[in-house]
């Protein structure tokens, strides 16, 4: 985790801004619930544990901060919600996820599958993409598996 928060300190010096403890603190519970895609509020009752004092407000800009960077991506899974992710080290663009729509739960892919569509984009349309997001939207095998049981159990 060190490292990663190292790489954080000098991509935040690099823009002219400090790494200060509040925004550390927030880096750091971003690292530690990496898989949990976690809201502002989520985050601030977290951050709220280790630094009393601090406001959601600047949890808040925190956040705004590290999205400009490029450090966290807001996601959206369909629900209203906004969450934030961060994005994955040495990884040109933002991963992919598979989100259930019986039961709310994300998978991330980080194999970037996407990368021979950019260069058929831009060798048709003349765009250069920068970055792309892909959410696949459906059922996963855990609830397939429970309508199956659920249907097989209405039938007995």
């Amino acid at each position: 985790m060190k490292e990663r928060i190292d790489e954080i300190r000098k991509q935040l010096t690099a823009k002219g801004f400090k790494l200060t403890a509040q925004r550390e603190a927030t880096v750091k519970v971003l690292l530690e619930n990496e898989d949990n895609h976690l809201t502002t509020e989520e985050i601030y009752m977290i951050v709220k544990k280790d630094i009393p004092e601090i406001g959601i407000a600047t949890v808040y800009r925190t956040l705004e901060l590290l999205k400009d960077l490029h450090v966290v991506e807001k996601v959206n899974f369909g629900d209203g919600i906004a969450r934030f992710d961060l994005r994955r080290q040495n990884q040109a663009h933002f991963h992919h996820h598979l989100i259930c729509t019986e039961c709310g739960a994300v998978q991330e892919i980080l194999e970037d599958w996407l990368l021979p569509l950019e260069v058929r984009v831009e060798r048709e349309f003349g765009f250069t993409v920068s970055d792309h997001r892909l959410d696949f939207q459906g059922v996963c095998h855990s609830c397939k598996t429970n309508q199956v049981n659920a249907t097989c159990k209405a039938v007995s």
